[in-house]
């Protein structure tokens, strides 16, 4: 499985970027053009045939990873209606996900399947979180489910294609069980999730909602001599000179051998950077 890092040494220092409103609108149409262009052009390299539910287990019995997230989540002043209207959204975005084959070499890719989020659509307003503060946009709260594929894809021999970490920590953890910077952002088509088909047998993602919760898992036809095991390697708090916190750590794996529990193999994963818009130090209630 293949990680690319582009930004700098954990260890060095991150100064805040301002664009100006003009440079961010037409940046955006840019790269939304450029995405549909590439589109257009690798179409036949995504993957778009799903198999029916009642065939899933069938053809598909080994299940690779499994994971649930809780829908409802206790964040300062978020509305709860805004929480309600993401599982309608989560909904709508399954019947576009749930059941997807990913053969051999092809590509997963989040907004390719899910399409634009718009009202037309069924979509409500829900959280999305922008520039260190949340806003109501029409189909928030989706970046659940990108977190949510991308967990479970470190956890398989899947490679991550395209995936965008948040820039900012907005709210102090609240029973965390995961990494911070596990995660994965969204925004229409820029800001996508991609996932790439290495191996040489097909993959088929299962997602659905029960007792409150995002459930989701990796299905495939043969077992694999092999697990992985995520973990965070470094985690801290910086003050930086100009003002301001970081939160930062380093996020690995280690891929091992069913048989012997033998390391075969410690990689990074990712080294994330956010800044933080709380205390570091204040404790969540």
């Amino acid at each position: 499985m293949g990680f690319s890092f582009k930004k700098k040494s954990i260890l060095g220092m991150n100064e805040k970027i301002h664009r100006g409103h003009l440079r961010l609108f037409f940046g955006k149409i840019y790269f939304q053009w450029k995405r549909y262009l590439i589109w257009f052009w690798e179409h036949k390299s995504f993957a778009t045939k799903r198999v029916l539910p009642i065939e899933t287990k069938e053809k598909y019995p080994i299940s690779i990873y499994k994971h649930a997230s809780p829908i409802y989540r206790k964040l300062k002043d978020v509305p709860m209606y805004l929480q309600e209207n993401k599982i309608v959204n989560l909904n709508i975005a399954i019947s576009k996900l749930d059941g997807i084959i990913l053969e051999p070499n092809q590509v997963f890719s989040f907004w390719y399947l899910v399409g634009k989020p718009t009202r037309r659509k069924g979509y409500l307003p829900g959280m999305q979180l922008r520039n260190g503060s949340f806003i109501e946009r029409t189909g928030g709260g989706l970046c659940q489910m990108a977190n949510l594929i991308y967990w479970m894809t470190l956890h398989s021999p899947l490679e991550v294609k395209e995936r965008w970490r948040h820039s900012f920590d907005i709210f102090p953890d609240s029973n965390r069980t995961l990494p911070f910077g596990s995660g994965a952002t969204l925004s229409y088509n820029y800001i996508d999730l991609q996932i790439k088909n290495t191996t040489n047998q097909p993959f088929v993602l299962h997602l659905w909602i029960e007792d409150d919760d995002l459930k989701g898992e990796w299905l495939t036809d043969l077992e694999f001599p092999y697990f992985y095991q995520v973990y965070e390697s470094y985690h801290g708090f910086h003050a930086e000179p100009w003002g301001g916190y970081t939160r930062r750590n380093v996020i690995r794996r280690k891929k091992i051998s069913k048989d012997t529990k033998e390391i075969l193999k410690d990689e990074l994963v990712t080294e994330n950077t956010a800044w933080m818009m709380y205390e570091p130090l204040l404790e969540s209630k």
